[in-house]
């Protein structure tokens, strides 16, 4: 039996598709997904770097508004510290002002202390500062180069003491020596300083020297060796006799003599003298302390 063709069956068998229209039909999917994975990595990638940089500048404007908040307060507690210390310069002269020339804290009361041979009123005429004068206004160091122009005084210190006082401190010159001249005995202190024409204290050693004063030299050594004695030694001393720095002579109340010498090792002289006196005889040499000897 004969098959017949079907309908539209041309006797020939169909065509194949061209082998280069079924690649391209192939391989158009695959290219569209890789395209498409590369624009999706691409826009990830966008999004990353967006993400990073609005993450960066949101870091930046927290550290400025962080650096900027303690600036900020810096410069408000600098502003209230000047203006405190404006404030209290401005009370501080107002209250100067106040206490400067108002009485409210003036002189009422004048406290001299240290006397002893210097007249009270003698002391007061120096100081010339009348009551209720504001302390402030009284110039200490001036009072104080009055006083020590009196004559006794060795040294002075002046003092305001708020509210209402001015203390007056007085040190005065205490006579180790004195010397009978035309015009009466002078006494003479410790530096050889004459500071008083009066009759002669108890106990204090007559000075036999030409030029007596602070600055000459025999009076220095006489003074000095003086000074060095022991207490219970100086008290016997009648008189010292200096012609020169290196022939110091001590006359004792009782009449003993010690030959000194010069002021050489005077402390190694006045210990000697001191164990040497507790021998009987009537001069005692100590200018040589090495080989001290009594006749």
């Amino acid at each position: 039996m004969t098959e017949q063709p079907l309908p539209g069956d041309v006797g020939t068998p169909p065509e194949e598709p061209d082998e280069g229209e079924q690649a391209e039909d192939f391989e158009g999917p695959r290219r569209r997904a890789r395209r498409e994975r590369e624009q999706r990595r691409a826009a990830a990638a966008r999004a990353r770097a967006i993400e990073e940089a609005r993450r960066e500048a949101k870091r930046e404007a927290t550290a400025s508004v962080t650096a900027s908040k303690p600036a900020g307060r810096g410069v408000v507690r600098g502003l209230k510290v000047l203006i405190w210390a404006v404030v209290l310069a401005i009370v501080s002269v107002c209250m100067g002002l106040v206490l400067y020339f108002t009485p409210l804290m003036s002189m009422r009361n004048l406290v001299i202390e240290g006397l002893e041979a210097i007249p009270r009123d003698e002391v007061v005429a120096a100081v010339a500062v009348r009551p209720d004068t504001p302390l402030l206004q009284i110039d200490t160091n001036q009072v104080a180069n009055r006083i020590a122009g009196i004559s006794r005084v060795a040294s002075v210190r002046v003092q305001r003491e708020y509210p209402s006082s001015l203390r007056v401190t007085v040190e005065e010159r205490v006579p180790v020596a004195v010397k009978d001249m035309p015009d009466g005995t002078h006494l003479f202190d410790r530096l050889g300083v004459d500071f008083a024409t009066a009759p002669p204290p108890p106990g204090v050693p007559y000075l036999d020297v030409e030029n007596p004063g602070p600055n000459d030299p025999p009076t220095k050594a006489a003074l000095a060796v003086l000074t060095a004695l022991r207490p219970e030694v100086a008290g016997q001393v009648g008189r010292v006799a200096a012609p020169t720095v290196a022939s110091i002579t001590l006359t004792l109340a009782d009449g003993r003599v010690v030959i000194w010498g010069t002021t050489d090792r005077t402390d190694e002289k006045a210990e000697k003298l001191a164990a040497l006196l507790t021998r009987p005889g009537h001069t005692y040499d100590v200018s040589s302390p090495d080989l001290p000897t009594v006749k």
